[in-house]
């Protein structure tokens, strides 16, 4: 699934014209609260320091999370970084990952009127 979202991402967001590039995303989830960063840049890259203790949610693999965002970056093109900053809830901090994420990649793409073409300053200094 990261594979695929990643391949579609990056198609969709081909140009990286106009916007943003940057974002931030906090969401809390009752005890757990996740930063996630992301850079629209065209290299991927996934850091994380989500501590996990679950082995799976539900019927979920939790060892599959990080799998997601690992492919997913790397198809995308983008870097991602997500920190664990409360909980203990493997549930929580995981569904405050994928809400941070989203907030994060909504800023990243948000229409930035102040650039002309790709946000970048390779080439300019």
């Amino acid at each position: 699934a990261g594979i695929a979202l990643g391949i579609a991402f990056r198609k969709a967001a081909a140009d990286m014209k106009n916007i943003a590039r940057y974002g931030n995303g906090i969401a809390p989830l009752d005890e757990a609260l996740v930063q996630t960063v992301v850079d629209i840049s065209g290299r991927g890259f996934f850091k994380s320091s989500l501590e996990i203790k679950d082995k799976k949610v539900k019927d979920l693999d939790t060892s599959l999370i990080e799998e997601f965002f690992r492919a997913f970056s790397t198809n995308a093109g983008i870097t991602i970084h997500i920190r664990m900053l409360a909980g203990k809830n493997s549930h929580h901090l995981l569904e405050a990952a994928f809400k941070s994420f989203a907030l994060a990649l909504r800023q990243a793409l948000a229409y930035e009127g102040r650039y002309k073409g790709i946000p970048s300053t390779k080439g300019r200094v």
